[in-house]
This record gives structure tokens, sequence and C-alpha cells, in this order.
């Protein structure tokens, strides 16, 4: 598994979205390029993406943007990249099927199959709120955080 600079960043806009979503505001794109420090125009493509994946609504107008289709709690590492790859689980390639069919079918369900599996329960498992908590976490600004 590959995850790619778009996942990377779909990834990333995501838990801004979700660091904010208690503001109920509309988040722009430019918004979230300024903070990533990454091009309007490439995280509008991410968007579209995410949009047509069920994970983001979009808002017209003067007070546009988007928010999260869900909650946090709700979104999962796997629901984010699965939106923005293609080919996140590609199905393994034969190595040597023609010669020896055995020793291909033992690398696959014994190796790749079960890999994929892990990767995918792990992805799965890892929620935007859990990633927003975690960054919040490592913030370096000099902003104190209060818990009640």
């Amino acid at each position: 598994m590959r995850i790619s600079v778009k996942g990377r960043y779909a990834l990333a806009a995501m838990i801004y979205m979700a660091a904010n979503y208690d503001s109920r505001e509309n988040i722009t794109v430019i918004r979230i390029a300024e903070r990533l420090g990454s091009s309007k125009i490439y995280l509008e493509q991410i968007f579209s993406l995410l949009k047509r994946g069920g994970l983001l609504n979009s808002v017209k107008g003067a007070q546009g943007g988007y928010q999260l289709a869900r909650l946090p709690r709700q979104i999962t590492a796997s629901d984010i990249l699965s939106a923005v790859e293609l080919s996140l689980f590609e199905e393994t390639k034969d190595t040597v099927s023609e010669n020896a069919p055995e020793i291909d079918k033992a690398i696959r369900l014994s190796v790749f199959d079960v890999l994929d599996e892990k990767i995918k329960a792990t992805l799965e498992s890892i929620t935007l709120e859990s990633l927003v908590l975690a960054a919040e976490t490592h913030r370096t600004d000099d902003k104190m955080m209060f818990y009640i």
C-alpha cells in the first residue's frame, strides 16, 4: 500500500475540518490551503473527491464553504483515503503463477491478503476525532489548553 500526496493532503485537510467542526462555520478551501501551505487548486480537486465520497457537504454563496457530512467520530482514515486514492488496495499481481501456482497462491493468501486486512482494519479504527486529539497533543504554539 502506498499513500500518495493527495491522500496525505486529504487527511490533513479533513483533520483541520474536524478540528473546526464545533464552530459550525463553513470553511473555505482558501483558508485550509493557507493553513496547510498548499495549493488552492490542488485542494479543490481533493475536496471534489471527498464530496463525491460523501464526506463533505458544500455550501454555495458569499458565506459558502465546506462542512463535514458526518460527525468526526463517524469518519475514518479509511473513508478519507478510499475517497481519494484510486488504488489503495489494488489486487496483488501474480508473480510465479504459470510455473509455480501453489507458491503464488501461498504468497498472496499468507502475506499480501493478511497485510491488506490488517492495514484496512487499522485505517478503519482511526477516526477523525482521534486524529484531532493527536494533533492537539503535538501543538507547538504557546496556546494553553484548558479542560473543564
